[in-house]
């Protein structure tokens, strides 16, 4: 069954009704309902593409927190081929919260990683809801080092509220990880994508996402804050995360107007929850396309692209 979120309680009121007509209608008991069914599946689509049609922030927020969203054992699962996960930092431990390791992504040997949030609640209490300690940041950076040694592209899939913020993530340098794991993408003599897939938050994103590439999805979000933290610090008031998340310009299309992301790739009508192999396919299709773009170039150039990106951020000409 469909999660629904607030916004879209009008159309689970129809999809309800449309489900109980046809267990009506498939048991027997009553008069043919097709076109009623037929009728209602209308409204029901009609209600889907206006709901969708002009999200604001906070519903965009909504939906790349959409607990159905395609997560990256996903996309391994259905787009990469003979991927070996590869474990721990070689220093303190393993972190689930960032999975990474080989794999084959068209013909191409990769390395590739991202968050992981997990669905069950055992799963979401492994994977730490997709926010790493320090320890996933260090394995990040054992993982480029791969990537340079073997002369491997990185893909990385983004997916996180932000990195682990309690005390134990502070004790074994969380601040210090994440810097090193920036640092590692920047100087990386090998071509680099990074796709945010569901939410982007803070350095627990631009750990893993500084790359030549950044691509977004339609419906994702990707900022230096969550918008309630924001409204906790600006107004003292998380119930303002609403008013945060439109002051912030988190959404896919700001951030390509304003170059902090490079390309927007679209979701199917009413988000990748509603059809995740297309999804997957459309960022995947994206992720081939922009590692092909790069291919020609030499380390460094390949740092050179980087830094430019980076500093064109906020520059005003």
């Amino acid at each position: 069954m469909n999660t629904y979120l607030d916004f879209e309680k009008p159309l689970a009121d129809l999809d309800r009704k449309i489900a109980e007509l046809e267990n009506l209608s498939g048991n027997g008991e009553g008069p043919s309902l097709q076109d009623e069914i037929s009728r209602l599946r209308e409204k029901s689509s009609k209600q889907l593409h206006e709901l969708y049609k002009n999200l604001d922030p906070w519903r965009k927020t909504q939906v790349a927190r959409h607990p159905e969203r395609p997560h990256f054992k996903n996309y391994i699962a259905e787009a990469f081929e003979d991927f070996v996960p590869l474990a721990g930092d070689r220093v303190f431990g393993e972190d689930e919260a960032i999975v990474g390791g080989l794999a084959k992504f068209r013909g191409r040997s990769v390395v590739v990683m991202g968050h992981e949030k997990g669905r069950s609640t055992e799963g979401r209490i492994k994977h730490n809801f997709g926010m790493a300690h320090p320890e996933g940041y260090r394995k990040a950076v054992r993982l480029m080092d791969m990537a340079e040694q073997f002369d491997l592209p990185v893909v990385t899939l983004v997916d996180t509220a932000g990195a682990y913020p309690g005390k134990a993530g502070e004790e074994r340098g969380q601040a210090e990880a994440i810097a090193r794991s920036t640092e590692r993408c920047l100087t990386l003599p090998t071509p680099m994508v990074s796709v945010i897939v569901g939410e982007g938050g803070s350095g627990g994103a631009i750990g893993i996402a500084a790359a030549n590439k950044v691509l977004i999805l339609e419906h994702s979000i990707y900022s230096v804050i969550s918008p309630e933290g924001c409204a906790s610090i600006l107004w003292r008031d998380a119930a303002r995360a609403r008013d945060a998340a439109e002051a912030m310009k988190i959404t896919a299309q700001p951030l390509l107007s304003n170059k902090i992301v490079d390309e927007v790739i679209s979701e199917p009508l009413g988000g990748a929850h509603r059809d995740p192999a297309n999804t997957i396919r459309s960022v995947c299709d994206a992720i081939d396309r922009n590692l092909t773009s790069l291919e020609g170039l030499s380390p460094k150039e390949l740092r050179q692209q980087r830094k430019e990106r980076f500093y064109a951020i906020g520059r005003m000409n």
